[in-house]
């Protein structure tokens, strides 16, 4: 019984390794493709655009100060701010004092009055902050808003807002703007080695290829939390 248990074992574990091989070779193969980068995009995009004068400016924070990802959100948001200067700007980011404070010195040297910035610092995870901002401000659900976040957060965020009966939510992503340069060089010329490959004119396999396999991480990372913000009714 004992021989028939452990024959079992070894046959499951031999089948997850090649099923996870052919995944990872899934994964590569697909690098080589543009595939990535939209889905990326339509995470970023779908559903998300709005139409109304926003009177909240809603930026949803959670990295350290500086980082990529709050520098990039504080640039839409200033941005955003200058775009509508009645509109009140929220930053929601959990609880530490010193981030909170270089956040909200980052948009006051972007020109936003420091008058016009609320803080919530209560919410841990997108969820939580809607909620405390639906607390925090009176009847803002009813108000237009738009919400700022990092490309692959948009789709969730947006229908976690609206599932809380935000009915005039739009959205901005903070997406990287891209960089149309020639990157070719002389391979021979800046001293290549001859028997090394020459990829100096390819720029999918320099760049596109490792960006791409970065986003397909970042995609299916996002895509396990859809799925547990809806399997909790989150979304």
């Amino acid at each position: 019984m004992a021989r028939k248990w452990i024959s079992r074992l070894v046959k499951i574990f031999r089948y997850s390794i090649y099923t996870l091989g052919f995944f990872f070779l899934f994964l590569i193969l697909l690098a080589f493709t543009r595939i990535p980068f939209d889905i990326h995009y339509w995470l970023g995009t779908a559903n998300s655009a709005f139409y109304l004068k926003p009177d909240y400016i809603i930026m949803l924070g959670g990295s350290g100060m500086p980082s990529e990802s709050n520098l990039m959100r504080l640039y839409y948001t200033a941005d955003l701010a200058h775009q509508y200067p009645e509109a009140s700007v929220i930053v929601a980011h959990p609880i530490d004092t010193a981030i909170i404070s270089l956040m909200d010195a980052e948009l006051v040297a972007h020109g936003v009055d420091s008058s016009r910035i609320i803080i919530e610092k209560c919410g841990t995870n997108t969820r939580e902050q809607a909620l405390e901002i639906a607390g925090l401000v009176k009847g803002i659900k009813e108000k237009p808003i738009v919400i700022v976040t990092s490309m692959e957060n948009m789709y969730r965020t947006m229908r976690v807002f609206r599932k809380l009966g935000f009915k005039n939510a739009g959205g901005r992503a903070a997406f990287e703007n891209s960089m149309f340069v020639d990157l070719s060089y002389n391979h021979k010329r800046i001293g290549g080695r001859e028997y090394m490959p020459d990829v100096s004119e390819s720029m999918n396999l320099r760049y596109n290829f490792w960006n791409y396999l970065k986003l397909e991480i970042t995609c299916l990372r996002e895509f396990t939390a859809i799925l547990y913000y809806k399997l909790n009714g989150w979304i």
